[in-house]
């Protein structure tokens, strides 16, 4: 339905009814345009991905669900069905359950993160006959992000003799670098999210979820709306992102900074990281994580490394200093062992939420930086490859090595 049509739809009904037009449709506004991160689904390499998996239809049906709303209720209901569907299809498929459409391999985390952008971009450019306000357009885009990344669907068994855990990952990036790009820490989440591995302790039970890389949902409390509900439940957590060649790294300490790199919206932020009660806020935050255990452990083909390394500027000081056994009192962040991008300020916010619920002392939780995910020599064109799927499966098996590691250790 294009806009012409709805604002004379609009004004048909007004002329109608006198002042009693309902504010919804009155307040609607032109739909906005899609994003620069949505903007890249149009090009070769993500219809292609989509294509493989199955997942180009995804967005088609939510648009008919769309299309059958008669309100925003209606609508709301629809695209909080279609995000749990994505979801739950993305995880089945990491897992082996149902069909393998397409030729990608299982373990693919790219087709959630595109078809994802498919349906946001819908629902970003909808215009109902019923009009939208600015705020409901928000909380569709919202319920869509929180159903569709597995945030709202972590669910624990009752009953006692089953440790939890909570593992985090993240959307692929720096796609205008390559657009090939998939992210380990994702695709994790997606192979493990509701599996139970055995520990010398007995059984442990892992829940997952996927964050984007973007500044602004951060900066809205994503990570803490999403976290808050289950960390007094769980007996461990670990956020993990893609980082460095080659190796692993269990990340020490966490700093207070956000170094301006651009986002998947190439929108960069160099500031403290914005957290409520800011009077508060310690400038670094501390892993609980068994990271002596975790690196003496045998957990697979990459070597894992306690990453004590960061940058501050000292007290009295005024320039970065990198600091290879970690901060020195009184110091201002400028990197955490992680860095200075949302890989840092996931594992910055996790921790101190975990602290300012009390939690320090009794659970164990921290930040996993897990190898960079390559593809096999020569390849420059291609969606995947044979090196680039071993890899990602070696990366997805060393992760559950490492958590079954910390959960005998904890």
């Amino acid at each position: 339905m294009n806009s012409i049509r709805v604002r004379l739809g609009v004004l048909g009904l007004a002329l109608l009814t006198g002042l009693t037009t309902p504010t919804t449709a009155s307040a609607a506004e032109t739909a906005p345009a899609p994003t620069v991160e949505e903007q890249r689904l149009g090009k070769a390499v993500p219809q292609e991905i989509l294509r493989r998996s199955g997942f180009d239809t995804v967005a088609p049906r939510l648009v008919r669900a769309l299309d059958g709303a008669r309100s925003y209720g209606e609508a709301r209901r629809a695209v909080a069905a279609e995000g749990a569907q994505l979801w739950r299809r993305a995880v089945d498929r990491a897992q082996g359950r149902g069909p393998a459409v397409g030729d990608l391999s299982r373990d693919d985390d790219r087709p959630l993160y595109w078809a994802r952008l498919g349906m946001t971009r819908e629902v970003r450019t909808w215009e109902p006959e019923f009009g939208l306000t600015d705020g409901q357009r928000a909380a569709l885009l919202d319920e869509l992000e929180r159903t569709s990344r597995g945030q709202n669907a972590i669910r624990y068994p009752h009953g006692k003799g089953l440790k939890r855990i909570l593992l985090t990952g993240f959307d692929p990036f720096t796609l205008d670098r390559d657009i090939r790009i998939s992210n380990p820490s994702g695709a994790t989440a997606l192979a493990l999210d509701g599996t139970v591995i055995e520990t010398a302790d007995g059984p442990a039970r892992i829940e997952t979820a996927v964050f984007p890389v973007r500044w602004q949902d951060f900066t809205e409390g994503t990570v803490e709306r999403t976290l808050r509900p289950y960390l007094p439940k769980v007996d461990l957590f670990t956020t993990v992102s893609q980082g460095r060649v080659g190796k692993f790294d269990i990340e020490r300490t966490n700093g207070a900074w956000r170094g301006g790199f651009g986002d998947n919206d190439t929108i960069g932020r160099t500031e403290t990281v914005p957290v409520t009660d800011p009077a508060s806020q310690p400038q670094w935050t501390t892993t609980t994580l068994p990271y002596r255990a975790i690196v003496d452990a045998n957990t697979g083909r990459f070597p894992v490394y306690d990453n004590t390394s960061v940058t501050e500027i000292p007290a009295g000081g005024t320039q970065p200093v990198v600091r290879p056994d970690g901060p020195t009192p009184g110091s201002t962040a400028r990197q955490g062992g992680g860095g200075d991008y949302l890989s840092n300020e996931i594992a910055y916010r996790a921790t101190l939420l975990r602290d300012r619920l009390g939690l320090h002392d009794r659970l164990p939780g921290g930040h996993v930086h897990t190898p960079v995910l390559q593809f096999g020599a020569g390849n420059t064109t291609e969606v995947t490859d044979p090196e680039f799927v071993r890899n990602r499966l070696d990366i997805i098996a060393q992760v559950r090595a490492i958590l079954k590691a910390a959960a005998e250790e904890s």
